[in-house]
This record gives C-alpha cells, sequence and structure tokens, in this order.
C-alpha cells in the first residue's frame, strides 16, 4: 500500500466519522468537566472561584460550581444528541466567552510573561479546538436544521 492509497483511506474515514467524532468529544469533555465540578472535586475549581469573585461575587462558589458543572453536563448531553446540537452550540457560546475572560481579568494567573501563558492559560486558550470544531458541526448543519421548541 503506498501513501496515496493511505492519505485516500485517512479521507474517506474523516469523511465518514468527523462528526460522529466530534459530537462524542465535545460529548465527553463537558460531561466530565461538569461532573467534576458537581462533585466539588476540577483542578479548575481554584481559577473559576477567582473569577467569580471578580464578576459574580454575590453567588457563593460552592453553589456556582453546581449550577456551572450542571450547565457543562447540559451542554454535553446536548452534543450527545444531534437533534439537539444547535442548541449545544447556542450554550457553548456564553461558555466560551466566560472561559476566555481569566485571560483578560486574571493576567497573575494565566500568564507569566508576554505571550507565554501558564498552564491555566494554555488550558484556557485550547478552547478554540472546542470552538472549531463546535463550528465544522454547525457547518455540517443544513439550513432547514430545526431547532428543537418547547412545547
Amino acid at each position: 500500500m503506498n501513501i496515496q492509497t493511505l492519505h485516500n483511506k485517512f479521507i474517506e474515514f474523516s469523511k465518514n466519522y468527523q462528526i460522529s467524532f466530534s459530537r462524542i468529544a465535545l460529548f465527553i469533555i463537558f460531561f466530565w468537566f461538569g461532573i467534576l465540578k458537581v462533585i466539588g472535586t476540577s483542578p479548575a475549581n481554584p481559577l473559576v472561584a477567582e473569577l467569580l469573585s471578580k464578576t459574580l461575587w454575590f453567588i457563593g462558589p460552592n453553589e456556582f460550581f453546581i449550577l456551572f458543572g450542571i450547565f457543562e453536563i447540559l451542554i454535553g448531553i446536548c452534543f450527545l444528541f444531534r437533534k439537539l446540537n444547535p442548541i449545544g452550540i447556542l450554550l457553548l457560546i456564553p461558555h466560551m466567552f466566560t472561559t476566555v475572560m481569566p485571560l483578560i481579568l486574571l493576567p497573575q494567573i494565566t500568564w507569566q510573561g508576554f505571550m507565554t501563558p501558564t498552564l491555566e492559560g494554555q488550558y484556557i486558550i485550547k478552547n478554540l479546538v472546542i470552538i472549531t470544531t463546535a463550528m465544522g458541526l454547525g457547518a455540517n448543519f443544513s439550513r432547514s436544521t430545526k431547532i428543537p421548541k418547547n412545547k
């Protein structure tokens, strides 16, 4: 088998499975990280608590972790079920906005120098992959994709 044949097989495999793998990956990330917040074991909790103290100081961190964790679980579930993917993408927008905020509001935690992120900063910046994965899913919706309505 030559390199061109392998390349063609990879392209075909990618075309057939990219959407499903993307949906499953987004489900795993959001569901897993959400559960960790709900049960209080997320390594992101200190960063979230610090951001919370600067933005929504009137909400207790423990209550916020649970609510934010449930929100992430909900996003994950939306990506698990194809018909709910448009809702998942809509919920992803405010989530991504809030997760980028520490880069601006908490530079002492997210940057160790000019254009040199800390581990926490890298964790946030990698969300660009989540955003582009969601965009890839959205690009595959037809214009007639219906967003489920409350009945």
